[in-house]
């Protein structure tokens, strides 16, 4: 991502009835242009979203395939966080999402009391998924998708955790704290059903390996996102302290959940410990890998043993800047 949304980047403000027009411009050194990511313009009826959040990727410093991936890391607080751990294909080689696929290795939420059908998917429980099919209407996650759930009150925000991936030509396993969570053998096309499913179908993998599409290399992804419409804080949830303000289907989602901040914008707190409770806080990323060159690229990288993505909110007119 670019620089932080400052009020120097902010060009040509105007209000046109109660929503912001507001043309922003990153840094020149903006790194993925893709969803909008350097440029975004809103009107009356597209809404800017009103948070900007952190993201590391090493896309254009380390990329692998097979070996063990380890992060350390402890996961923020606050109503509607969305935080990720996860990879994606250094090339779509066998073609756009999800036909390269995609690897969750940990994702949750951060609202502290929050369930569906009964179970908690707040900070007592991390997911861990792999995205694969021929085209998105026809993705294969729901044969790939387990989670871990704490005892009660000792959630995953409470202190760091070791998620963990092994990944080799014959498996891909997940696990939490050296607690395997989740198992896959390849053969991707068949544990998606996709010939019932879609019979006729154009397989995608037909040319490569057992582990196709995860047979080539990825890199690593470290983010904070907040809310979003695509069902993963799903509208049927209930939240302890109040329903989720905006659904998921609505036009107009980020302006209803920016309207509702007075409810959910303090249980980030924001100026408490230098925002620490809303970060997600990475002790260590380890990889070890079966290639020399992707290990002396990987140290090239990481040069120091601990960091944190950091979220630091600040409220300029009406928005929220997350760096």
């Amino acid at each position: 991502m670019g620089g932080p949304l400052e009020s120097n980047v902010l060009e040509g403000n105007v209000l046109i009835g109660d929503t912001p027009y507001i043309r922003l411009r990153l840094s020149a050194d903006c790194t993925n242009p893709s969803d909008y990511g350097c440029e975004r313009q809103g009107n009356p009826t597209n809404y800017i979203n009103p948070i900007k959040s952190a993201r590391v990727r090493t896309v254009q410093s380390f990329n692998f395939k097979y070996g063990k991936l380890e992060i350390r890391a402890k996961i923020p607080t606050g109503e509607w966080l969305w935080p990720a751990l996860w990879l994606m294909p250094k090339l779509n080689q066998y073609g756009t999402w999800p036909a390269s696929g995609e690897i969750d290795l940990m994702e949750s939420r951060g609202n502290l009391d929050y369930t569906a059908g009964g179970q908690q998917i707040g900070v007592e429980h991390v997911g861990t998924t792999m995205h694969f099919g021929p085209y998105p209407a026809l993705n294969g996650y729901e044969e790939a998708n387990e989670g871990k759930v704490s005892p009660k009150g000792q959630g995953f925000n409470k202190d760091f955790h070791l998620y963990q991936l092994e990944w080799t030509p014959d498996f891909i396993k997940f696990s939490v704290d050296n607690e395997q969570v989740m198992l896959r053998e390849g053969n991707f096309w068949e544990l998606g059903r996709f010939d019932e499913r879609d019979p006729g179908a154009f397989n995608p993998w037909s040319s490569g390996g057992k582990m196709a599409p995860f047979d080539q290399e990825f890199y690593i992804l470290m983010n904070v996102a907040v809310g979003g419409t695509n069902g993963f804080f799903p509208d049927n949830g209930i939240n302890a302290n109040g329903n989720k303000p905006w659904q998921n289907g609505s036009p107009t989602a980020p302006r209803d959940f920016w309207n509702a901040r007075d409810d959910w914008l303090p249980s980030w707190k924001l100026n408490e410990n230098n925002s620490s409770e809303a970060s997600l806080q990475v002790d260590y990323v380890r990889v070890w890998g079966s290639m020399i060159r992707d290990l002396l690229a990987f140290f090239k990288l990481f040069v120091f043993d601990t960091f944190r993505v950091t979220l630091d909110a600040i409220h300029r007119q009406g928005y929220v800047r997350i760096m």
